[in-house]
């Protein structure tokens, strides 16, 4: 019998624990572009959920998800760019405060769910999985993979 405090999901629920009362981020997320009238909206990234973040990765009430693209929502206006690559952020930052987003506010776009539970079954999901029978997350795309309770820990007394 696995100890409870030793699987992806045990590890994970006792980070939501330690976490309580902390503040969270919103993950946001493409919205279906419509038409009004024949006329095209302008792009929007609407909330989908609110999570904890904590290092690679972004920890719900009950699901868990690897980061992506971290973004601070802010009003369109016209600036000039020394590149392309602001730009398109600055235009997804924009979508982001049309879908809602408080300007200033911090939100996550691009991350990817994971199933813990899949983790506990000797399955990857994303950036978890299990390597000699203890979760493990791969925090860097060069390092190799950590243990998952390790990593919380020392992500968890940094707040």
């Amino acid at each position: 019998m696995t100890d409870a405090s030793t699987t992806t999901v045990g590890l994970l629920d006792a980070a939501r624990a330690r976490l309580a009362g902390s503040p969270r981020e919103r993950l946001g997320d493409w919205a279906a572009n419509r038409r009004i009238l024949g006329i095209g909206r302008a792009p929007r990234i609407l909330p989908v959920t609110e999570a904890w973040h904590v290092g690679v990765l972004l920890i719900g009430d009950d699901r868990v998800f690897a980061t992506g693209e971290v973004l601070r929502a802010r009003h369109d206006a016209v600036r000039g760019y020394t590149a392309e690559a602001q730009r398109a952020r600055s235009e997804r930052a924009a979508a982001a405060f049309r879908g809602g987003f408080a300007e200033g506010e911090v939100l996550h776009l691009g991350w990817t769910e994971m199933d813990a539970a899949a983790v506990d079954r000797g399955e990857s999901s994303g950036i978890l999985s299990l390597v000699d029978g203890v979760p493990h997350v791969a925090w860097s795309t060069t390092g190799p993979p950590r243990p998952l309770a390790a990593y919380l820990d020392d992500m968890l007394s940094l707040r």
